[in-house]
């Protein structure tokens, strides 16, 4: 199921578009965020079908005239917890002109609603002020790490965490 927004097209990702979110996510964490990730830190990126397409778990794209400009990805953590992992926008197509932030994010809360997922969970760093903002206004609340289930899987480099209820 597809949604176009202002020309924006929301789908399930495709093996053909690995380098192209390879070629997105990498340069926002390591120039924009300097977040000292690689590649070989991330092996999901070169199995994301078997990585994220678990369970109920899935991973979109947000694309623009056929470029990939975003990412968002649900990993079925079990007992109706859904991870929110991968939320990236490429800096051109961020904020609410033209909403792709918004369109990924209700796309993977309409699939883990309709999946019954309860909850879903993310973590984030500190330093990603504008992710938080964008977090706490569309319906997560901050989360002790101490509070998270023994089977949320927790990144090295997360250091705030965020829940959303799914009623």
């Amino acid at each position: 199921m597809s949604e176009i927004i202002n020309e924006i097209l929301i789908e399930p990702c495709q093996v053909y578009q690995t380098q192209q979110i390879i070629d997105l996510i990498l340069p926002i964490q390591q120039r924009e965020f300097n977040i000292p990730l690689t590649l070989e830190d991330q092996p999901d990126l070169l199995d994301i079908n078997n990585f994220y397409r678990k369970g109920n778990g899935n991973f979109w794209v947000a694309l623009y005239k056929k470029k990939v400009i975003g990412t968002i990805a649900l990993i079925d953590s079990g007992n109706g917890l859904g991870t929110l992992r991968k939320m990236f926008v490429h800096k051109d197509f961020r904020g609410k002109e033209f909403g792709t932030a918004a369109l990924l994010l209700s796309q993977l809360t309409t699939w883990a609603f309709a999946k019954g997922f309860t909850e879903i969970m993310l973590g984030t760093h500190d330093s990603l002020h504008a992710a938080q903002k964008f977090y706490l206004k569309n319906g997560f609340v901050p989360i002790e790490k101490k509070m998270l289930p023994s089977h949320f899987p927790v990144m090295a480099v997360d250091n705030l965490f965020f829940v959303k209820k799914l009623s």
